[in-house]
């Protein structure tokens, strides 16, 4: 086959193929984890360096096996550090509190407090050792 100049073999049109539709399903269709993405991709790109390098079925398993637990082990450090990332939203949301302070104009201010250990910890570094009341709040100089 003639392309642009460049005369390419019958073997690397059919691995260009089966990459571009292996990266198109993988896209389209999608896949529930990094992990797999990366396994599907990595084994189709591995196949077809596999086939580049030694010509035969033989080198194109052994690349596509290769390729895929590769991919496999890349995305499988993305999705834990995707799970990490979350669990630690969740553990910032578990320790936020908003107090809601009722201002003269009757206009609403939050004011969110972050609680580490016994203690609510305010916007401005102040320490409360419990939660504190509105009244409290206004006292410390939040809203108006």
């Amino acid at each position: 086959m003639f392309i642009g100049g460049i005369t390419m073999s019958k073997d690397l049109v059919t691995i260009l193929m089966v990459v571009a539709v292996s990266v198109a399903l993988a896209f389209s269709a999608g896949c529930e984890s990094d992990a797999q993405t990366g396994a599907l991709i990595g084994t189709a790109a591995g196949a077809g360096i596999g086939q580049l390098a030694g010509g035969d079925t033989k080198s194109t398993l052994i690349g596509a096996a290769v390729g895929g637990g590769a991919g496999y082990a890349l995305g499988n450090e993305g999705d834990k550090k995707k799970a990490a990332a979350e669990r630690e939203s969740i553990r910032r949301q578990m320790n936020t509190v908003t107090v809601n302070i009722t201002n003269s104009n009757g206009s609403i201010t939050p004011v969110t407090l972050r609680k580490q250990g016994v203690v609510y910890i305010g916007p401005r570094g102040e320490t409360y050792t419990s939660l504190p009341t509105e009244q409290q709040l206004k006292q410390a100089g939040y809203g108006f």
